[in-house]
């Protein structure tokens, strides 16, 4: 699934063309690297979003095309 996609869907960022600015903003980094919203993220991966003065750091666990309010949650395990 492409990057932009999954943040959209696991709600880390709200709205998928948000997240494609923020990707090539280089404000998305994936295993420690800068990543594009083309990005093919796979279990396992380490997520970074900075978002301001915020910074979210997540491990994936799940890749679903589709998830609910309360599932996407399930989908990543928040690490900082």
């Amino acid at each position: 699934m492409r990057l932009d996609k999954y943040l959209k869907i696991s709600r880390l960022i709200k709205r998928r063309t948000v997240a494609n600015e923020a990707c090539d903003a280089g404000r998305v980094s994936v295993n420690g690297k800068p990543a594009r919203a083309s990005y093919d993220v796979r279990i396992g991966d380490v997520i970074e979003v900075m978002l301001g003065a915020k910074s979210v750091k997540v491990k994936v666990v799940s890749i679903n095309e589709y998830a609910k309010k309360d599932e996407a949650g399930l989908m990543y395990t928040l690490l900082s």
